[in-house]
C-alpha cells in the first residue's frame, strides 16, 4: 500500500468529520471514503482475524453449516476459510456500510462463491432466511456497535444449540478482572478508549464478563498488538480472541 493511502485512512479515521443522523448512515459516510484502500490498512492494523477462524474451524463440521460474519465489512475475512468455503451451506456478510458491501460483491463474484451473500442489515436485528445459523464472528465490529449487548443477545438467540460465537477485538480490562484475567494498568484503560473513539471504536471493559456471561467459553486469549504508524513500539493496543459456545 502507498503511504498516500495510509494517509487518507488516518485522515478518515481522526480528522474528517462523520456526519449521519442513523447509525447507518454515519457508517456508510465513514467507509465510503477509504473502502478501496480499507482492507490493505485494516490488515496490518486488526490482528487476529485469521486464527480466530483457523480456531473456529478446528473439529467443527462445515457440512451445511450456515455462518454470519457480523460487520464483515468488504468480505476480506471470506478468505480465512480456505477451500472449507465450498463446503460451507451458507455464509452471511452483514453490515450496515453498503460501500464496503460493494467491495464484498465483488469479491465474491471473482471468487466464483455462489453460497455467499450480503446483507445491508443490523447486527442486532438480523435473521438470515434459514432462521437460525451454527456460527457467528464478530471480527473488530463489536466496538463500533452501539448497543452491543443487544448485538451478543442476539447472536445467543439466532444460534443453534451447540452453536458457536467468535469474537476478535480490541479492549481494556475491568479495574478489578476476573482472578484469570489480565489487569491493565490505568494508562492503558483510558488510554485507549480515548485514542479509538477518535475513530468511533469503543474498546470495553465490559466486552470480556459479558461474553463468558452469556457463552460457555471454548477459548480465550488476551493479547498485544502494535497500530501501524504509531510511534511508541512498547505501547501496544491490548485485544483478545473468544470462542463460546451456546
Amino acid at each position: 500500500m502507498s503511504i498516500f493511502g495510509d494517509l487518507r485512512i488516518l485522515y478518515h479515521m481522526i480528522v474528517r468529520p462523520v456526519r449521519g443522523k442513523s447509525h447507518a448512515e454515519r457508517m456508510d459516510n465513514f467507509y465510503s471514503g477509504q473502502a478501496a484502500d480499507y482492507d490493505d490498512f485494516r490488515r496490518r492494523l486488526l490482528r487476529g482475524r485469521e486464527d480466530l477462524w483457523q480456531k473456529m474451524l478446528q473439529g467443527a463440521p462445515c457440512d451445511n453449516t450456515v455462518w454470519m460474519d457480523m460487520g464483515g465489512g468488504t468480505g476480506s475475512n471470506l478468505h480465512f476459510f480456505g477451500d472449507a468455503i465450498d463446503r460451507l451451506q451458507k455464509v452471511y456478510v452483514v453490515d450496515l456500510a453498503g460501500s464496503l458491501l460493494e467491495v464484498a460483491d465483488r469479491r465474491i463474484h471473482d471468487s466464483g462463491w455462489t453460497n455467499v451473500d450480503t446483507a445491508v442489515a443490523d447486527a442486532t436485528t438480523f435473521v438470515p432466511q434459514e432462521g437460525s445459523v451454527d456460527a457467528i464472528t464478530f471480527s473488530y465490529s463489536l466496538t463500533m456497535i452501539p448497543d452491543w449487548f443487544a448485538a451478543i443477545d442476539h447472536a445467543w438467540n439466532v444460534l443453534k444449540p451447540g452453536g458457536r460465537i467468535g469474537v476478535v477485538d480490541f479492549y481494556v480490562s475491568r479495574k478489578h478482572p476476573a482472578e484469570e484475567h489480565v489487569r491493565h494498568s490505568w494508562m492503558k484503560r483510558t488510554f485507549w478508549p480515548a485514542w479509538f473513539g477518535y475513530d468511533n471504536v469503543f474498546p470495553s471493559p465490559d466486552h470480556v464478563p459479558y461474553l463468558h456471561r452469556k457463552f460457555t467459553s471454548v477459548l480465550f486469549e488476551e493479547r498485544l498488538t502494535r497500530l501501524p504508524w504509531f510511534p511508541n513500539p512498547l505501547f501496544k493496543a491490548p485485544y483478545y480472541l473468544f470462542i463460546g459456545q451456546k
